[in-house]
């Protein structure tokens, strides 16, 4: 599948991301937009990295090369595991101190 195809649905994922984050007032739904918007950045680096790896093949068969930026999208999705468990904490606290996930009401948590 040419490398197009996966660049437009990269963009498409990532607008929506930004789209979301920055109209929704819901922490819940605010939540899952950064987590579209990292998969499209995952989905990127894996296109491009097989890409990098098909030509690198061509040339070498012996060669490894183009698997960083699956080993990158390994320890992006990492870190998103633990920002999930970080942030749904958050977002639990932020509801049971407001009964709200309003972002608004971050505003009432300062005093």
């Amino acid at each position: 599948m040419p490398i197009q195809y996966y660049i437009y649905l990269a963009l498409a994922l990532f607008s929506i991301g930004i789209i979301g984050v920055l109209t929704r007032r819901n922490a819940i739904i605010v939540f899952m937009c950064i987590e579209l918007m990292l998969n499209a950045a995952n989905l990127l680096l894996v296109a491009f990295s097989q890409m990098h790896q098909k030509i690198a093949y061509a040339a070498n068969p012996a060669a490894t090369n183009g698997i960083e930026a699956q080993l990158f999208v390994f320890f992006i999705m990492v870190v998103a595991a633990a920002e999930v468990s970080v942030g749904l904490a958050i977002i639990v606290m932020l509801y049971r101190n407001t009964r709200s996930v309003d972002i608004n009401f971050l505003n009432r948590l300062k005093n």
